[in-house]
This record gives C-alpha cells, sequence and structure tokens, in this order.
C-alpha cells in the first residue's frame, strides 16, 4: 500500500493492523481498578463530562458486581483506554443501562435476553490523539463478550453526538432520546444491536472484530476463587461454555 492510500484509510479499517499492539487485560487488582478510575476521572474531565473531585477517581457499584468486567486495554504495554462490560441475563439482569433505561429495557428483561452492556468506555486523550484506531480496539470487546455470551441485544449508552458513530460500526440503533446518567454532566442515548441478526454483516465489513473461542474464554471465563463468594460452578450463569463458531 502506497503512503497516500495509507493515509487515507479510515481508522476503523486500519486497527487490524494495531491488534497486534493490543493488549486486553482484566482488572481485577485494587491496584488494577485504581489506574482505571484514575484514567476514568482525566478522561471525563478532559471532555467536560464531570465535574472535579478531590479523589480524582471515577467509580460506582457496579464495579464490584459479579456480572461485571472491568477491562484495561494496553497499547505497546501503556494503559490507554478502558471499558465495563456487564451482562444482564435471567440470572443477574441488573446493569447499568437497565437501571437508567428500565422503561425501555425492562420489556427485554422480562423476555429472558441476554444484553450486554458496555460503560464507562474511556481513553487516554494523550494516546487517543495519536491512534484514532483506538476506540474501535476498544469497543472490539462488545462483540467478543456478545459471542461469548449468545447475547441477544448489545447495548450502547452514548452522547448524541456519537450516535452515527456506533450505527457505523455496530449497526446499533437508537432507542431513546437523551436523559441524564448518574455521575454525569452530559446526557446520553440508549442504543442497541440485534446481535444473531447483525454479526455477520459487521464482521465481514470489519474482520478483526471477530474472536476466537480460545481468546472468548481468556477474556470471561471466571478463574477458580475468581467470584466464588458470590457464584461458584454451575451456578455461575458467566461461566458457561461458549458454544459460538470457533473462528
Amino acid at each position: 500500500m502506497s503512503s497516500a492510500q495509507q493515509t487515507i484509510t479510515k481508522p476503523a479499517d486500519r486497527g487490524i493492523e494495531l491488534l497486534d499492539r493490543i493488549d486486553y487485560r482484566l482488572m481485577d487488582t485494587r491496584a488494577e481498578r485504581d489506574l482505571i478510575y484514575r484514567l476514568r476521572y482525566r478522561a471525563y474531565l478532559k471532555e467536560g463530562a464531570i465535574e472535579p473531585n478531590p479523589d480524582h477517581k471515577i467509580t460506582d457499584r457496579f464495579d464490584d458486581m459479579p456480572n461485571s468486567w472491568v477491562f484495561g486495554v494496553y497499547l505497546d504495554g501503556v494503559l490507554a483506554s478502558s471499558i465495563r462490560l456487564s451482562i444482564s441475563s435471567p440470572e443477574s439482569p441488573l446493569c447499568p443501562s437497565v437501571e437508567v433505561f428500565q422503561d425501555y429495557l425492562q420489556p427485554e428483561v422480562d423476555q429472558g435476553k441476554v444484553m450486554v452492556d458496555p460503560t464507562r468506555f474511556v481513553a487516554d486523550p494523550e494516546i487517543a490523539g495519536r491512534f484514532p484506531e483506538l476506540p474501535y480496539l476498544t469497543l472490539r470487546l462488545c462483540f467478543v463478550a456478545c459471542s461469548f455470551f449468545h447475547a441477544d441485544l448489545g447495548l450502547a449508552t452514548v452522547r448524541a453526538e456519537h450516535r452515527t458513530f456506533y450505527t457505523r460500526l455496530f449497526n446499533h440503533q437508537p432507542l431513546s432520546p437523551p436523559r441524564l446518567y448518574p455521575g454525569l454532566i452530559k446526557p446520553i442515548c440508549l442504543m442497541a444491536v440485534d446481535f444473531p441478526a447483525s454479526r455477520e454483516k459487521v464482521f465481514a465489513r470489519y474482520p478483526y472484530l471477530r474472536s476466537s473461542y480460545f481468546e472468548r474464554r481468556m477474556l470471561f471465563e471466571r478463574r477458580s476463587g475468581a467470584a466464588a463468594s458470590v457464584l461458584t460452578g454451575s451456578t455461575l450463569p458467566f461461566a458457561r461454555v461458549s458454544t459460538a463458531p470457533k473462528f
């Protein structure tokens, strides 16, 4: 590819080139979580989404719920972004979006739908400025989770000006007008994608959003002792073996 072609290539299409430099890490220790909470604060403050606070951290009760996974995304060994993925299922329906948009999502909960709910998506402002592919590679985790948990819906809670991005990338469709989210200044909208109906279309457009069976298990299958005081063995709905196609 010529340098001119590389210049006009869209960040979404360049994502696969950067993927080999990305490391997804489940952030479970106190020290790891502290890094994430401080990154959230810096990112939110930079974009004017929050008021300053003396702790310089952003966290909430969903961070410690057994159906939530908090990830750090490392680029060349440096923490570059983070996202939290909460899984709403018949066994554990509560997640951030169900709480804030209950009027829209309770019918889905009542039908026993499995929903992947990504929240607290933030990126280091300086790194994100140099690597516009970073949002795509961070949000890739949403589709990895949808595959592992056999999700019916992939959710997104985004600001109004970001809706086009999510529709273009994940085929998300808007479900609600903007409303306030606890702790944030700027209102957000609820969007959702029918994962079984859209997955192949999205994968065909962005092949790097695919994941292997091994990767899905490594990222989302709880290890022995993890969350053992809450759910163990066969009672843990999120530890089931994925039967999704092994790409």
